[in-house]
């Protein structure tokens, strides 16, 4: 058994265990040990009961005198246990663990650790934590600093403490150190075994953030390693297709196209065309702001492969972007006769025929389609696909085990340290810039007490302006969770706007419907049918309306600054004024400056790079729905130690033997042979 044995061999794991564990994102013996806690509860002040005092955190030695079981007033069972020391004596009580009565032993001598409680006037220990002092040298989850993890149903910090400390003490061997001694002696960083020890089970808080850096150190510059090893095997692959570029080429697509470029598009395009004139395939992510135009760079690289007789497949995560990506192509494509299919779940494939440009969604990968002369591939939102799928899409495109031009490109803007440490093996254009005759959109955040205010300004702006109105909700259903049940969802809401706005056509839009239908009510609202779409983010990409001019976002704090600042470009894309309003029921402080950055702040980018500084790290992107993954240690916002990391992990792609145990450390045996 090693660290890299999958966590159900562990003993007292097994299956059950194992898969509540995957939700803690825990599936190797590694993964446990490097699972580590967010708190922990000083418990290292023994103290006499007779000095105990409420709401302060203890820790007694005691004999227990007795355990019984007993039924409150309202038919609760209860355990109540008689704690006894030199000073005093004090009841502890238990709901519902009835195994306490079989599992605690009377006239037996205890750890007890919790805070003290009034029941009935009197002092009690309220399901204090416990462990059996007889026979023991030490505790672990009393009478010290006890870690307190991130939990799941099922699985607790308790449980979760026992087997670490299992591993900890039973699998030192596997702790070897695997850094250079000059690389640990730079950066200052303790021992990975100390390390290890000290964040889990510390003798002090002062020790645990340099235990934290240390494992974060890992974490990053494992992160850099990979991304660099992925980029040198890219390199490393043969190009499927050569293409010629030349400059009247260039020339040709720009000259036919119905508006000018920005600056920030023709550095991009002059980017990805060097790229395509290699001999060595390209892999380059396009990262850029909502109505940016990321579409016309990637019109331009398959034109380059249209001008050079090959094909172009560009994929998409919805059906709804896809779509929109067809619409737009065939417009661009239209003075150059080119054929464009578009690929989706309903597609038959016999009527696609011959094709320059494929666009579609995941049917591009499952459709028995023929790419023959595949030069040029497009990812648009990559981050919504995982690694097994765009690898399918690349080899799909192979020639004899060459591969084509890969673009990426993401609308989700992405701070450029975390943009160049997550994609560190993908080059990175960006696009800063939004198109010239593009308005800034008004934003206001609106309280609760202006919400009926505010309808009926929408009303007016119908009636007066022919507006149409985009309204967000978190959620499709309600939520029976406590913390969530005053969050508004889509379908509720939608059936409360209907009597709000009597007189107008209203249609409801979300993730659980099936491609056809959600089809049909864009059209709709396309067409000027429906006067306001209640909707699910489901809206944030790929949908172009340009009558509509108002964006209506319920419980805006629940979203990311990035993901509000996406939904909000999907208004303004016309020639009438455009708004965005930001409710939220919410006086906090924080909250309430976080959002109203939104109403003096339109670049995507900034909001972004605020965001991280404002909420940290785990929120920049909004719900999970981003896919962006989340350190388990380190953050994104130490910019410092991510630039230490890079340049090791700079050092180690070259200098393999040096670094011979860190690849050994990741499972790239062979590299750390040769």
């Amino acid at each position: 058994m090693d660290l890299a044995t999958n966590i159900e061999n562990l003993p007292l794991v097994g299956e059950a265990y194992a898969d509540k564990l995957t939700k803690l994102g825990i599936g190797t013996i590694d993964d446990l040990i490097h699972h580590i806690p967010f708190r922990y509860n000083d418990y290292r002040i023994i103290t006499p009961i007779k000095q105990l005092q409420p709401n302060e955190a203890f820790t007694i030695h005691g004999t227990l005198n007795s355990m019984t079981n007993i039924f409150s007033k309202n038919g609760k069972r209860m355990q109540i246990g008689e704690i006894e020391d030199e000073s005093g004596k004090i009841q502890a009580m238990w709901f519902n663990q009835p195994y306490l009565l079989s599992a605690m032993k009377p006239q037996k001598k205890y750890a007890f650790s919790g805070k003290v409680s009034f029941f009935n006037k009197k002092k009690v220990l309220f399901a204090p934590e416990h462990e059996l002092l007889e026979g023991v040298d030490s505790t672990l989850h009393t009478g010290r600093l006890v870690p307190i993890y991130p939990e799941t149903r099922g699985v607790s910090s308790k449980w979760l403490r026992s087997r670490i400390n299992f591993v900890l003490k039973n699998m030192d061997s596997e702790l070897d150190e695997f850094l250079p001694v000059d690389t640990i002696t730079d950066n200052q960083l303790l021992q990975f075994r100390e390390a290890l020890h000290t964040s889990h089970f510390p003798d002090s808080l002062d020790q645990v953030e340099n235990a934290r850096i240390r494992l974060a150190f890992d974490e990053l510059l494992i992160t850099h390693l990979k991304s660099m090893m992925r980029k040198r095997e890219w390199e490393r692959q043969e190009i499927s297709h050569m293409l010629k570029l030349e400059n009247n080429m260039i020339k040709r697509f720009i000259e036919n196209l119905p508006f000018d470029l920005t600056t920030a598009q023709e550095n991009s395009i002059n980017e990805l065309f060097i790229d395509l004139a290699k001999n060595s395939p390209m892999n380059r992510l396009l990262e850029g702001d909502v109505g940016s135009g990321k579409t016309v760079v990637a019109a331009a690289g398959s034109f380059a492969a249209f001008a050079n007789g090959y094909q172009s497949v560009i994929m998409a995560p919805t059906q709804i972007l896809a779509e929109q990506h067809f619409i737009t192509l065939n417009k661009l494509f239209e003075p150059f006769n080119a054929r464009i299919a578009l690929v989706t779940g309903t597609t038959k494939t016999e009527v696609i025929g011959k094709t320059d440009i494929f666009i579609g969604t995941h049917a591009l990968i499952q459709k028995q389609i023929k790419f023959e002369k595949v030069a040029f591939i497009v990812i648009d939102e990559q981050h919504r696909f995982g690694v097994e799928q765009r690898k399918l899409l690349t080899e799909k495109s192979e020639k004899r085990k060459k591969v084509p031009h890969v673009l990426t490109m993401t609308a989700t803007p992405i701070p450029r340290t975390i943009a160049l440490t997550m994609y560190g093996d993908l080059s990175l254009s960006v696009l800063n810039e939004s198109p010239k005759g593009r308005q800034k959109i008004t934003t206001w955040v609106v309280p609760k007490e202006k919400r009926k205010g505010a309808y009926s300004w929408i009303q007016k702006q119908i009636d007066t302006e022919h507006s149409q109105v985009f309204i967000v909700c978190p959620l499709i259903d309600e939520s029976d969770s406590e913390t969530m049940k005053d969050v508004k969802a889509a379908k509720a809401e939608y059936e409360k706007l209907q009597k709000i706005f009597p007189k107008l056509k209203l249609g409801l839009l979300h993730g659980k419907q099936k491609a056809k239908e959600k089809s049909e009510i864009l059209n709709q609202f396309k067409d000027g049918t429906i006067d306001i779409l209640v909707s699910t983010p489901v809206v944030e990409v790929g949908i172009d309306i340009p009558n509509a001019t108002i964006m209506m976002i319920e419980a805006a704090e629940r979203f990311g600054l990035a993901q509000l600042h996406q939904l909000r470009g999907r208004v303004g894309r016309g020639e009438k004024k455009s708004y965005c309003l930001l409710f939220t029921d919410s006086e906090n402080e924080k909250i309430q400056e976080r959002l109203h950055a939104m109403t003096h702040t339109h670049s995507g980018f900034e909001l972004a790079e605020l965001d991280l500084q404002m909420r940290g790290p785990g929120d920049i992107f909004g719900t999970k729905q981003h896919g962006i993954p989340n350190l388990k240690i380190a953050t994104w916002s130490d910019t410092e130690l991510i630039k230490k990391t890079k340049e090791v992990a700079e050092e180690a792609i070259v200098d393999t033997e040096k670094f011979r145990k860190l690849y050994e450390r990741i499972g790239e045996k062979e590299i750390a042979v040769n």
